[in-house]
């Protein structure tokens, strides 16, 4: 698909990017960009190879800039990252795209976007834009239900998803990356070292990368989070631990002279005078009870219990 940057992005054919004034857009397949690349006369100094891409970032050539993306699926950070090749010169841009995912961002901005003053820099903003246009609503998402997670731990509830915290934690993660990538991209862009972007138009990219700086600080934020409820979580254990114990310990120490009772009257020697004695039974069951009492008024003013 190829597009020219009016007032909205038109759509055209191969033949109108070289002949018009506008800038251009071009999203081809890895297929249509080997045809085509040589058309296209950027002066790329190596191949893009769109099986070996791993990040995002953008690299200067001699004549040209060319970079990749690697965006993670924002409804599920465990599959595959989406991914596509770039190369633009002061001309336009190309996008090699094997999987839809630029041709998908670059109709919905032809769909939802319309310029007053439209540049090839204004188009790359609202491309890195829509990459990133609903992380805030995500991490507010995330933020909410850690809230509920650190509630229901304070509140002692019994269904804890620790699981759940560390799926949060590994998901900010990824965002943060990304973000370091995505902010590395903008200072290349804004570092215009060839010269394609025009110079009033370069506070696109520096407002990318502050927007991109702060998303960071939130993650980095977010991710200490999800760090402090884990460690509550395991703190409201400890304590749970702790009473458990506690409380076995008073048991064992109220029982102990009672034992010691029974195993003093278990001996059952010919001549211990109580075996006689016609009230001893009751005598000891009087001074067992009258031990477990002491013993539990004992705790009560040392608030052990």
């Amino acid at each position: 698909m190829y597009y020219l940057i009016r007032d909205t992005l038109v759509e055209c054919g191969s033949n109108k990017i070289y002949e018009e004034k506008f800038k251009y857009v071009a999203v081809l397949t890895p297929k249509e960009w080997e045809e085509q690349r040589d058309s296209f006369d950027m002066g790329i100094d190596l191949p893009l190879d769109v099986k070996d891409i791993h990040n995002t970032k953008a690299e200067v050539n001699y004549d040209s800039l060319t970079g990749t993306f690697s965006i993670p699926d924002r409804k599920d950070f465990s599959a595959d990252y989406g991914k596509f090749a770039f190369a633009l010169d002061e001309k336009g841009i190309v996008f090699i795209d094997p999987e839809g995912m630029a041709d998908k961002i670059v109709k919905n901005i032809q769909r939802t976007k319309k310029w007053r003053i439209p540049s090839l820099e204004r188009f790359i903003y609202d491309f890195l834009e829509q990459i990133i246009h609903d992380d805030l609503t995500i991490m507010e998402r995330y933020e909410m239900e850690l809230d509920d997670i650190e509630d229901s731990i304070m509140n002692e509830k019994d269904e804890i998803n620790l699981v759940r915290i560390n799926e949060i934690r590994g998901d900010i993660r990824d965002l943060r990356t990304h973000y370091e990538q995505l902010i590395d991209l903008g200072q290349e862009l804004e570092e215009n070292e060839n010269n394609f972007f025009k110079q009033e138009n370069v506070r696109y990219f520096r407002l990318f990368s502050n927007r991109m700086a702060r998303l960071h600080d939130v993650a980095s934020s977010l991710r200490d989070y999800t760090m402090q409820v884990r460690d509550l979580y395991q703190a409201q254990m400890d304590v749970k631990q702790n009473r458990i114990m506690s409380l076995l310990t008073i048991v064992t120490t109220i029982f102990m002279p009672l034992t010691l009772i029974a195993g003093w009257y278990g001996m059952n020697f010919y001549n211990m005078p109580e075996l006689r004695t016609k009230y001893g039974y009751y005598v000891v069951i009087a001074v067992s009870v009258l031990i477990v009492v002491f013993s539990l008024i004992f705790f009560k003013k040392k608030k052990w219990l």
